[in-house]
């Protein structure tokens, strides 16, 4: 079996031979690309990668696909709150109806990409909106391409991807399978090529809340990470603890414990994550939909910040069933300094970080009424 180490040999040719091709187009990451005509049996969680790479979760095939959209700048940013998005998203997909799966923005131009199952016949799309307002459909018939399928033990199932992201010359997928370690984290190294060719791990997290060790809840989201040379991903679950996972050096299809350093408290379930810095502070940022009664604001979507010296915790007496928990305070528990709401957030359904502290959000206009319309717009956090 190959361990991380032996894919790191093969991600630092790989990035040698980026270099020299000058990185120009999301093609100097692909091996051997399918020069065009992508299709998508379904459509999930989406993600951006470097120069314009777009990439796609089609869970029914088990598979993420890795597009080079040619979307590479110039950076235009959105000008002006979108209103009635789900509207605006139907027209231009040429339907009346249509659901909204995913949101992500590509940091290389501005520009807005949503993936959507457009009805009748759960039709999947990509949407794409500019930085005036106007949207269009993605062409992705003549774009090369890369699928990626994601392994699973013998004999089981592969059921949905929770999040998936680019992390630093590789990809990185959350999903689940029918296992017993039902939680799955897949890293799928430089190049990107066409077949099975990415390690995965089955986690286990100490939920903080239930007070004990789950393998079956998915990381809803997560960002990749790296301290003093080794690699984690960082990921947050339903009820909803905040844990890292260590992947250097583990051979795939290891299981692998993560350590949960915060819980944010029952009720809830994280839906993406992100990091920024603000007045030399870094932060873990987690937009949250509480799913009992009660809120800690005006909408049950809500969203907390959290310092990211939490993250280095490691000693047993701040980890795991010790883990600091908001809005619980000694002495009977942890003091939980350093983890606050963001108020800009509230509402928040979809969160896709542009840089640093400025995110598009896609968010609720009527928190009371649940088939009211949703609005983008574009936030910088304080």
């Amino acid at each position: 079996m190959k361990t991380l180490a032996s894919f790191i040999t093969i991600t630092l040719a790989a990035i040698a031979l980026s270099n020299s091709i000058a990185e120009e187009n999301a093609r100097s990451y692909f091996k051997k690309p399918e020069s065009g005509g992508l299709e998508l049996s379904s459509v999930g969680k989406i993600a951006f990668g470097p120069a314009g790479m777009l990439l796609i979760s089609d869970p029914r095939s088990a598979s993420v696909v890795a597009v080079d959209t040619g979307d590479t700048g110039p950076m235009v940013k959105l000008s002006k709150r979108v209103d009635d998005i789900e509207a605006a998203l139907a027209k231009a997909a040429g339907t009346e109806k249509l659901t909204i799966i995913d949101m992500a923005v590509n940091p290389a131009s501005g520009k807005i990409y949503f993936s959507v199952n457009a009805q009748p016949g759960n039709r999947p799309v990509i949407l794409a909106l500019n930085a005036d307002g106007g949207i269009a459909s993605v062409d992705l018939s003549k774009s090369p391409y890369v699928r990626m399928t994601l392994p699973t033990a013998e004999n089981a199932q592969f059921r949905n991807v929770t999040d998936l992201a680019w992390g630093d010359h590789s990809v990185i997928v959350a999903g689940q399978s029918a296992e017993e370690f039902a939680n799955k984290i897949y890293q799928i190294p430089i190049p990107l090529e066409n077949g099975v060719n990415a390690q995965f791990y089955s986690a286990e997290t100490y939920h903080v809340s239930h007070r004990r060790w789950e393998t079956k809840a998915p990381i809803q989201s997560f960002i990749p990470w790296e301290e003093d040379g080794k690699f984690y991903i960082v990921g947050a679950f339903a009820c909803t603890p905040i844990a890292k996972f260590p992947l250097s050096e583990l051979e795939s299809g290891a299981k692998v414990k993560g350590t949960s350093v915060i819980e944010l408290g029952s009720g809830n379930r994280p839906r993406d994550m992100f990091t920024y810095e603000k007045d030399g502070e870094q932060w873990l940022v987690t937009n949250t939909q509480r799913f009992k009664d009660n809120t800690f604001g005006p909408s049950k979507y809500w969203a907390a910040r959290v310092k990211m010296d939490y993250l280095d915790a490691e000693a047993p007496d701040e980890t795991n069933e010790n883990a600091p928990r908001r809005n619980v305070k000694a002495p009977s528990g942890p003091d939980a300094k350093g983890i606050e709401v963001v108020e800009p957030l509230f509402g928040a359904v979809i969160v896709s970080q542009l840089e640093n502290a400025e995110v598009v959000v896609m968010r609720e206009t009527d928190p009371d009424n649940a088939d009211a319309p949703h609005a983008v717009e574009l936030v910088t956090l304080l």
